[in-house]
């Protein structure tokens, strides 16, 4: 029997693609994950006191002796109460929408899922344009009520109400997929024992909702703890906007602002690292519930008693108005001119394109009384260069970033399936996983001010917060910082791979890459790309890396919106900027509406839901063109005489 050798060739190329790949991935870990962390770590004890003299606990000292354990306070404050009234939110438009017969239960769905095409800073800033001291309906409240303070809508009340409305999103996916999932025989032979709807809702219904909704916690918990854009425009001193803030101090304006802001840091990840644990461990345990052998789908219960079914309605559609408002009127005003939007007045007579495309001329009168003109100074979204240019810089980084992420997911999946249950598969598993441990403002700030010297041999000596090579740094901390979800998502599409697809193959002599192209990577890409996808759209408008990497080089898509809340028309400089963050926000939500349609709408249909949906597209097409056949009116002809 003969055997077939392998060509020195390939072994040779085979090897050299192997190091190649052990040395990227330790590059990776080693000098943008691990590194930089451990070098905040490092600020922390390594601080010099007056005299000149590295003192470790000068730092810890400062800390407790100053205003610093508020912000922690403030920090952790704000987690625990988003975490009671977004849970009370959440469960709420799930149960009216899901499980109660609720009428209108569609159009209520859709006004509660508002908050997964806009969120972040153009979320925020909705708000503002409504609440603010000179918002739509604080206008209004205080052209009835003028003795009332127009700056009410600032601080922890002001962060909590936005945020509580804002973070419902996951309730929405999440606990609506579990509420689904409940088997109806359960709640059916409830009834049937005499168990009221409460207790109906309380013994049968909650218990299978306990796994999602501790996780759906503790990540409310981390998002309230990890909070940046609210209380940076709302005015509220929590943790992530103090180590901006001191980010970019120096010692000569305050003492160890470098130290502290990397103590900040490190606290902050010490939670998240704690609460993810406990979550991890606690999916572990594992969760049984009885259920019957047929499931049955659930039907949704009608609320017997009529007091109750109001109240039910009134709540359902409260909700649904203050869901809707900021994107209605955000809508409303994108199209209104520039003195409509100052005067907060709705016209038909008012409507433009100006905030979107063109400019205008703006005329001022100045302090002296004379008659000043800006020409061209009302700019819209796509004519103004700021805004232009921080689509443009947003737009390019991201992609390069979701696409960049993708690509180093798709390699490392590969080879840890390729070697399943090996201790060097397990490593490399763990090591994309390690940012999701990170706030995500430790793994900015870290970069910040590790990479701002020339000191790092590993990066040729370059100072990577220096002018454009900022980009470059935006770049790696958005493709680290999404690496797990990329892993997470990936890693669960290759197990749709039959392995004897594979084998079939490998039989026929096709080599590894030749395999992985023509059988593995068709399979897995409709993932991939919505993963890339889901990465754009998250990043698109991303604020917190956008606050901490701020620099006219590198100035983000969220920064310039943040800059449209900065006070208006003075002098005639920053014109507009309300119309402009309008159409703006606008402009997300189609860019975020598209991109969620393309994932969880067409993307999610398997071959035969497209070809059916395909083949009543052309129905309707052979309908509506024999209609109007039908109509069209038949020429008449005449005999000659």
């Amino acid at each position: 029997m003969s055997t077939v050798k392998a060509s020195p060739r390939k072994m040779d190329f085979s090897f050299l693609w192997k190091v190649f790949g052990i040395a990227f991935f330790v590059y990776l870990f080693f000098g943008f994950m691990l590194l930089p962390c451990l070098n905040t770590l490092k600020q922390i004890f390594t601080a010099k006191n007056a005299a000149g003299e590295v003192d470790p606990l000068a730092v810890i000292r400062f800390f407790f002796a100053g205003n610093m354990p508020s912000f922690v306070w403030n920090s952790l404050k704000l987690a625990l109460a988003l975490v009671v009234t977004v849970n009370v939110v959440g469960v709420s438009i799930v149960l009216l929408t899901e499980y109660f017969d609720i009428k209108g239960a569609r159009i209520l769905r859709l006004g509660y899922m508002t908050t997964l095409i806009y969120s972040g800073v153009a979320l925020v800033t909705g708000y503002l344009f409504l609440y603010d001291s000179d918002g739509i309906i604080t206008t209004w409240l205080a052209n009835t009520f003028p003795e009332m303070n127009k700056s009410w809508f600032t601080g922890f009340n002001a962060v909590l109400f936005t945020m509580t409305f804002a973070c419902t999103s996951n309730h929405a996916l999440f606990l609506r997929n579990a509420i689904r999932g409940i088997d109806y025989n359960t709640v059916e032979a409830a009834r049937n024992m005499g168990a009221s709807p409460f207790r109906v809702l309380l013994k049968v219904v909650f218990p299978t909702l306990i796994p999602t909704m501790f996780s759906l916690t503790v990540m409310t918990f981390i998002t309230g703890l990890c909070a940046m854009s609210a209380p940076t425009l709302l005015g509220y001193n929590s943790i992530n906007p103090e180590i901006v803030r001191l980010a970019g101090s120096s010692v000569a304006d305050e003492a160890f602002p470098q130290a502290r802001a990397a103590l900040l840091s490190i606290i902050l990840a010490m939670f998240t690292i704690i609460l993810l644990t406990v979550l991890s461990s606690y999916e572990r345990k594992g969760h049984y519930l009885s259920v019957s052998k047929t499931k049955a789908k659930l039907v949704k219960q009608k609320i017997t008693n009529p007091v109750a079914n109001v109240l039910a309605h009134i709540y359902a559609y409260v909700l649904w108005i203050i869901y809707m408002t900021p994107v209605v009127m955000i809508v409303i005003f994108a199209f209104q001119n520039y003195s409509a939007i100052k005067l907060k007045t709705f016209s038909w007579d008012s409507f433009t394109l100006v905030n979107f495309i063109g400019k205008q001329d703006y005329e001022y009168m100045t302090s002296r009384g004379k008659l000043r003109t800006r020409v061209g100074q009302i700019s819209g979204v796509f004519s103004n260069e700021d805004t232009l240019g921080g689509i443009q810089t947003s737009f390019i980084l991201s992609a390069l970033a979701a696409a960049l992420a993708c690509v180093i997911v798709v390699v490392a999946v590969n080879y840890i399936f390729k070697h399943k249950n090996k201790l060097r598969s397990t490593v490399l598993e763990y090591s994309l996983l390690f940012p999701w441990l990170l706030p995500t403002i430790l793994i900015c700030y870290s970069y910040r001010t590790y990479f701002n010297n020339t000191d790092v041999w590993y990066v040729l000596g370059e100072n990577l917060y220096y002018r454009e090579n900022v980009r470059f740094l935006i770049v790696m901390a958005y493709t680290v910082v999404k690496l797990p979800f990329a892993l997470r998502m990936i890693k669960a599409s290759y197990y749709a791979i039959d392995e004897e697809l594979e084998d079939a193959a490998k039989n026929l002599g096709a080599s590894e890459w030749r395999t992985f192209m023509r059988v593995k990577l068709p399979i897995i890409l409709p993932s991939v790309l919505a993963v890339f996808a889901l990465n754009f759209n998250a990043l698109f408008t991303e604020y917190d890396m956008g606050a901490t990497f701020q620099s006219s080089y590198g100035k983000t898509y969220a920064m310039v919106i943040q800059n449209m809340c900065a006070e208006e028309g003075r002098d005639g400089y920053n014109v507009n900027a309300t119309g402009r963050r309008n159409a703006s926000t606008v402009f997300i939500m189609a860019v975020s509406g598209l991109i969620l349609y393309l994932v969880y709408g067409v993307g999610a249909r398997d071959l035969g839901e497209r070809l059916e949906a395909k083949e009543k597209r052309r129905r309707m097409y052979q309908k509506v063109t024999a209609k109007l056949r039908l109509n069209k009116p038949k020429p008449e002809y005449h005999m000659r005489p």
